[in-house]
């Protein structure tokens, strides 16, 4: 334990100003000369820009953002479905999120009609595009109504 030593140049001595002519760090102590940041107390504040107006007041900030009431809707193509699922299942958001098809937290979720369809299939979920209405309806598989989530 005695011969552990951290290596060269992890250490280093603080700089210690103020401390007269000699120790190169003396008179103004690395402040420079004269003005507001040189004083003891000195300094402006955070976002201060010399008298500029700042940018927190030049940019505009009206209006209403929607972006705190909108839902999150997971979407899954009929193609991505007819590859996981069996003819028979149900497809409800619980079985999507078993076989890894919807992940992360969402309102709803959404089939859309991307790929070809051709089991007989029942969805229950809350949103169902036209397109995808009519491929399942085309396989056979039938589509029950349910609510949106809150």
């Amino acid at each position: 334990m005695e011969e552990l030593r951290a290596p060269k140049g992890a250490t280093k001595k603080k700089r210690i100003v103020g401390r007269g002519r000699g120790s190169n760090r003396g008179g103004t102590a690395g402040r420079g000369n004269k003005g507001q940041n040189s004083r003891a107390g000195g300094g402006v504040r955070p976002g201060f820009e010399g008298g500029q107006m700042p940018l927190y007041r030049r940019i505009a900030r009206r209006g209403f953002s929607n972006h705190l009431f909108k839902d999150s809707v997971r979407v899954v193509n009929v193609g991505e479905i007819s590859k996981h699922f069996a003819a028979g299942e149900v497809v409800s958001e619980a079985s999507l999120r078993e076989k890894k098809l919807v992940k992360g937290s969402a309102d709803a979720v959404k089939i859309l009609g991307k790929g070809d369809l051709d089991k007989k299939l029942t969805f229950a979920v809350e949103m169902i595009s036209a397109g995808a209405r009519a491929k399942i309806e085309a396989a056979g598989g039938t589509i029950q109504p349910v609510e949106k989530k809150g």
